[in-house]
C-alpha cells in the first residue's frame, strides 16, 4: 500500500493501521519528517522533496491519495493491474453520490467530474474510487481501542487552548502544521 503524506493527520493514521493489518506500506514525506514516518512503521519512505514517487514505485495494490491533482493521476501509474487508487481529496464519483443518497442525476454530474481520472484509470488497468469520511462510532470506537492500547500512537503538531481555536484553524490553513493532527484542548 503506498499512503501519501505519511506524516500527516490522516496518512500519519493510515501507515500505523495498515501495518498493524499486517500491510506493507510505502509513503511520501518530507525530508523533515522521514524519521517519524519510519517511526509509525513505513517499509519504503519517499522524500517527494527530492524524488518522483511515480519514477522509484510500482506494483502496488492500493494507493491512498490524501493530496489530489496530478498526484493522484501519477498514482496511478504505480499500481498494478486490478489495484485501486482511492481519492479523498476528489474528485467525487457516483459512489459518493450513492453513499449521500443523491439523486442518480448528482451520480451522472459527479461522475463527469471524475471521468479524466477514470479513464486514465481503466487505459492503465486499475480503478479509482472517491472515498468521503463519515463518522461511525463502532469504527471510532476499535480505533481509540488501538491508540489506549498503544498499538497506534497519535501524531499531534500542536495544541492550541479553546480560546486560540481560530489560531489553530489558522495555523493549519496557512500549512504550517510539521505533522500529525492539530488538537484544541477544550479543557485547560
Amino acid at each position: 500500500m503506498l499512503v501519501h503524506a505519511g506524516a500527516g493527520g490522516l496518512g500519519s493514521t493510515v501507515v500505523q493501521l495498515a501495518k498493524h493489518l499486517g500491510a506493507s506500506v510505502a509513503t511520501t514525506t518530507s525530508t523533515a519528517t522521514i524519521d517519524l514516518v519510519r517511526g509509525l512503521g513505513a517499509d519504503v519512505v519517499v522524500d517527494y522533496t527530492k524524488e518522483d514517487f511515480s519514477k522509484v514505485l510500482s506494483g502496488y495494490d492500493l494507493v491512498l491519495d490524501s493530496l489530489g491533482g496530478t498526484n493522484l493521476e501519477k498514482s496511478l501509474a504505480v499500481l498494478k493491474p486490478g489495484g485501486l487508487a482511492v481519492g479523498v481529496a476528489g474528485p467525487p464519483d457516483a459512489g459518493f453520490a450513492k453513499q449521500l443518497g443523491a439523486p442518480a442525476f448528482l451520480g451522472a454530474a459527479m461522475n463527469f467530474l471524475s471521468r479524466k481520472v477514470r479513464k486514465q484509470a481503466k487505459a492503465l488497468g486499475v480503478r479509482y474510487e472517491f472515498f468521503f469520511m463519515e463518522a461511525d462510532g463502532s469504527q471510532l470506537r476499535d480505533l481509540g481501542a488501538l491508540y489506549d492500547k498503544g498499538e497506534l500512537r497519535p501524531v499531534i503538531d500542536r495544541t492550541f487552548p479553546f480560546a486560540e481555536t481560530l489560531e489553530a484553524l489558522a495555523h493549519v490553513e496557512q500549512g504550517r502544521t510539521k505533522a500529525g493532527k492539530v488538537v484544541v484542548a477544550v479543557v485547560p
